[in-house]
């Protein structure tokens, strides 16, 4: 199956251009230009399969066919019998359509079973073949293979915002997660439980707009399930990591959780084969058990869960505990999705399946991976570009490092990156004596490399403890402050280690690290450090020969790549993308003169003491108005005439003591108010408590009819004086340039590219030397003294280049190049709409006859024209976000150094058009935008046009017409 990615890509691309939901989001996601390409086009394959896929398992989607062509059948040479059985079988279709399907080499992808299918089709249960292929699950299981260094973090943490984005816009929508567990494994824990807690830092604004983003930050709670002793002060069996998820119900939201998952999860389980399926079975009796049951239970609790598990390559050896566990959380209907990340996909061996007969299938790739980005196109792009040097086959430790070192210091010496960390190698031991008795005294002695400058880190043994400080040293190479330049490490750092400043690796012997972990291991030096380095950044790797043996083995089977290639410089053949340049100097555009609402922001107290009392009586007497949404109702209807309803009482967990309870409220508020504070109206108080909890004989319990959080709020809010916000506004006149240079970037070669590769090339060539038209007898000469060349064998390039550069000949893009595409390409990979909309517009004559020049605004990063929107309610203005308008449609004064007046062209899918956030601000541009502009200038200069995709293309040039003629005549 490992081009099911590869299908899955494919049908991605081809759902994008169709109008839908996601358009805008997406646009908003590059227009930040924060992401990488590589997790942007992750997140894109996510949302299809989300969406378009309805959140269904990997092998529901296969069955129906949707990642295959919907082949017909007749066109192949099939026989009756079985074409009309496939026919009549969607997954039966599906898998032969799959098995038939060739590689770039020519190689049908599962030669073995589409023979089997031909000779004998009713044999087979195809279902069952297409569920065991995908591990039998049935939940959504995907697999993101993204290298190292690539940002599979941060793509964690854009993924859990948008699934937060999605649910709070419909809760009912259970494709979309409310809470999420992140699971790793145990031997990472210390190099990658650090780098998740990126999650709490990551600015949701990179992929959800204002002010939704920040909303979702302020509710997001984030807990790392690490403890692993039960409370010294009490006999009864606690988990402290099950009391930190129980603590989140009844009704948790965007809450994230990390925990270890063989240690945590996966502790005293066996999986059995029983009546031909595999159940989990808990080891019993002891103290350990119970605290790791306990945890279990209750994450299958979690309402809506998704999870997420970091380099799930490692749960292969507990891939059937994780999967049973997840399936018995799966069946009480709560988990959204399981969700895996690796930067190596493939199996250390390949998995086999038996579909009947002497038929086997061979899987040498995690079958459910749905997106993966390579490791070479990674290096050329943003990974540092290493050079893998191979020691001689009978050199032994010492001197390969001794190598190693020598080369590393006359490369990166004096290396300080950008943010003051210095360069630095990682040195690995097979084991603690080799590193204390070898490795460090070679260091020390014949390399006379300083005490300080080396970093030994290990977890010791009984001759050689952990060294003092290496823990916390090791987590510190990045900072400026750190003066370790050599580190030699042991069972330490083979993968999952951040650290972007290493810049080189030695693995001088085989052993070093597991045969199986040799290209992690080796890759650890090529995370990029700087984002906008000025130079390529780059890295060295020193092996010895079995290493490279075995590093060469693994590039070839998991990224079809080489040594040489790794090693092969960088050019243009070997760049995927293109970059974008600046026409500015060129088309001479004005700066854009406009006027942006400014609102200053007071609070005033409006009164003069909190009233403490009078609102928490308020509070005792409204209570019912904060009932649950979980409300439970039982109606009588025998008298229909006099039916009653009844509300339930739904008792929940156990309620501490009143004053226990109020000593929560004061330490969840930050202790404002204060214990004391709360205890001077506990009167008030013990009121409130009584109303929402149950008196039974055994205890008393919270009542769930009610919402505590909210009534937790109004007894905070009650001891403060109430205020109320008022905003004044002023009217800020501004410049813009259409362009900020800084933020055109790279983008990948596709279809979407505006004006073509070929034709952005030839209108930066005119820029610099424009084409003088030709007569046919000019034509008819530069073809004769070409072929009179041609005779004499001499190069002919330039005659040829001149006659093929015909002003008479060129596209229109080419000829209407002085009016728009103020850099180049334009990237419309977000909407073929906008694309045609551009095409159409540059063919009208009229656009030509005014004088008219259209510029694509639409790429965020690269405008300087972005309008502030606000909304007023009440008497107040509320900032709404920014807004970037998609096109910018000028006309210039008569000295053309100003620009006169702008149109400004939006263009929406109809998908987005009713986005109500899109509304607001549009309905800020088309009134208070351009009222407070025509006021300033005194006349029209500013109008807006919208145009949404539902529309047939006529109707929508018609309005284009019609307002151009309008407002520019």
């Amino acid at each position: 199956m490992s081009m099911l990615n590869e299908l899955i890509q494919r049908r991605k691309d081809e759902w994008l251009l169709k109008p839908t939901a996601v358009h805008g989001l997406l646009s908003h996601i590059k227009s930040q230009s924060c992401l990488r390409d590589t997790q942007i086009e992750a997140i894109e394959t996510y949302l299809y399969l989300k969406i378009a896929g309805d959140n269904k398992p990997l092998w529901q989607l296969f069955s129906e066919g949707f990642f295959t062509d919907d082949i017909d059948l007749n066109q192949l040479n099939i026989n009756k019998t079985p074409r009309e059985f496939l026919e009549s079988r969607p997954a039966a279709k599906a898998l032969y359509e799959f098995a038939i399907r060739k590689d770039t080499d020519g190689k049908e992808s599962l030669p073995e079973i589409a023979q089997q299918i031909l000779e004998n089709p009713r044999d087979l249960d195809y279902e069952k073949i297409i569920q065991a292929i995908f591990y039998g699950v049935n939940y959504p299981d995907y697999l993101m293979s993204l290298p190292m260094g690539a940002g599979k973090t941060f793509l964690m943490a854009a993924i859990i915002y948008l699934d937060l984005y999605f649910a709070n816009q419909d809760s009912n929508d259970r494709n979309f997660a409310h809470n999420f567990l992140v699971l790793i494994p145990s031997g990472l824990k210390s190099s990658i439980a650090p780098s998740l807690r990126t999650i709490e830092n990551f600015d949701p604004s990179w992929v959800v707009p204002e002010p939704t983003a920040s909303s979702l930050k302020r509710q997001l709670s984030f807990h790392i399930l690490d403890q692993q002793k039960t409370s010294k002060s009490s006999n009864k069996v606690r988990n402290p990591n099950a009391q930190k998820v129980s603590r989140c119900f009844p009704n948790p939201f965007a809450t994230v959780f990390v925990v270890n998952a063989e240690k945590v999860i996966l502790d005293r389980i066996d999986v059995v084969e029983k009546s031909g399926q595999q159940q989990v079975i808990e080891k019993t009796a002891d103290e350990r058990d119970r605290q790791a049951n306990e945890l279990r239970n209750l994450i299958g609790k979690i309402p809506n869960l998704s999870i997420l598990i970091d380099e799930v390559h490692h749960a292969a050896s507990d891939d059937i505990k994780l999967r049973q566990v997840v399936n018995q959380w799966q069946r009480g209907g709560n988990i959204a999705s399981v969700l895996g990340f690796s930067g190596t996909p493939y199996l250390a061996s390949s998995d086999s399946l038996n579909i009947g007969g002497n038929t086997t299938l061979k899987f040498p790739q995690i079958t459910n991976t749905v997106y993966y980005y390579p490791l070479l196109k990674a290096i050329n792009l943003f990974l540092k570009k290493p050079q893998v040097k191979i020691a001689l086959g009978n050199a032994d430790r010492l001197q390969i490092i001794t190598q190693g070192i020598n080369d590393f210091r006359e490369q990166y010496a004096d290396k300080i990156y950008a943010d003051g960390a210095i360069a630095k190698i990682a040195i690995f031991c097979s084991n603690i004596e080799t590193l204390e008795q070898q490795v460090y005294p070679h260091l020390l002695g014949e390399l006379g490399i300083a005490a300080h400058e080396i970093l030994k880190f290990h977890k010791g043994n009984a001759k050689y403890p952990q060294p003092q400080g290496a823990e916390l040293a090791f987590r510190s190479l990045d900072l400026s402050a750190s003066s370790k330049r050599y580190i030699l490490l042991v069972q330490i750092g083979k993968e999952g280690w951040d650290c972007r400043s290493l810049t080189g690796v030695i693995l001088s012997q085989q052993g070093d690290c597991p045969q199986n972990m040799v290209l992690q291991t080796s890759c650890r030096c090529l995370r990029q450090v700087d984002a906008k380095p000025a130079e390529k950044e780059t890295a060295l790797i020193w092996l010895n020969d079995g290493n490279a043996k075995t590093l060469n083995q693994q590039l070839k089977k998991q990224q079809h790549t080489s040594i040489d290639e790794i090693n092969r410089p960088i050019t243009d053949a070997t760049q995927t993308g293109l970059q974008q340049h600046s026409r500015m100097q060129h088309l001479q555009i004005p700066e854009l003169e406009f006027c942006q609402l400014r609102v200053n922001y007071q609070s005033l107290t409006v009164e003069a003491e909190a009233q403490t009392r009078v609102k928490l009586q308020n509070l005792c007497r409204e209570i019912e108005e904060h009932s649950s949404p979980s409300l439970i109702i039982t109606t009588n209807f025998e008298d229909m005439e006099n039916f009653s309803t009844q509300i339930s009482e739904a008792s929940g967990d156990e309620a501490p003591y009143c004053k226990r309870w109020l000593y929560a409220i004061a330490k969840s508020g930050c202790h404002t108010p204060s214990y004391a504070e709360l205890l001077e109206f506990f009167d008030q108080l013990q009121k409130i408590y009584a109303r929402i909890t149950i008196a039974r004989t055994d205890a008393t319990y919270w009542n769930n009819f009610y919402n505590r959080d909210t009534i937790e709020c109004c007894i905070r809010l009650a001891f403060h004086a109430e205020r109320r916000l008022q905003t004044e506004q002023e009217i800020i006149p501004e410049s813009a340039q259409l362009l900020r240079v800084e933020g055109l970037r790279q983008v990948d070669a596709h279809d979407k590219l505006y004006p073509t590769p070929e034709d952005s090339e030839k209108i930066r060539r005119y820029d610099h030397q424009p084409p003088t038209l030709k007569t046919p007898q000019d034509k008819m000469q530069i073809q004769t003294m070409i072929q009179q060349l041609d005779e004499k064998n001499m190069d002919t390039t330039d005659l040829k280049r001149q006659l093929d550069e015909d002003g008479n000949q060129d596209s229109t893009e080419v000829q209407r190049r002085a009016q728009s595409f103020h850099y180049l390409p334009y990237d419309f990979i977000q909407s073929g709409f906008e694309l045609e909309i551009l095409k159409q517009i540059l063919s009208f004559e009229l656009f030509k006859e005014l004088r008219l020049e259209i510029y694509y605004n639409g790429q965020r990063s690269t405008t300087g024209f972005v309008i502030h929107c606000f909304e007023k309610k009440h008497s107040h203005w509320r900032n709404i976000g920014r807004y970037t308008t998609d096109f910018l449609i000028i006309q210039r004064d008569e000295n053309k150094d100003k620009i006169h007046k702008v149109l400004m062209l939006e263009t929406k899918g109809m998908g987005y058009a009713n986005d109500p956030v899109f509304q607001r601000k549009k309905s800020f541009v088309e009134t208070e935008f351009l009222q407070k502009n025509r006021a300033h200038f005194g006349y029209e200069k500013f109008d807006f046009l919208y145009l949404q995709d539902d529309d047939s293309m006529q109707l929508n040039l018609n309005k284009f017409s019609e307002k151009v003629n309008n407002f520019f005549h």
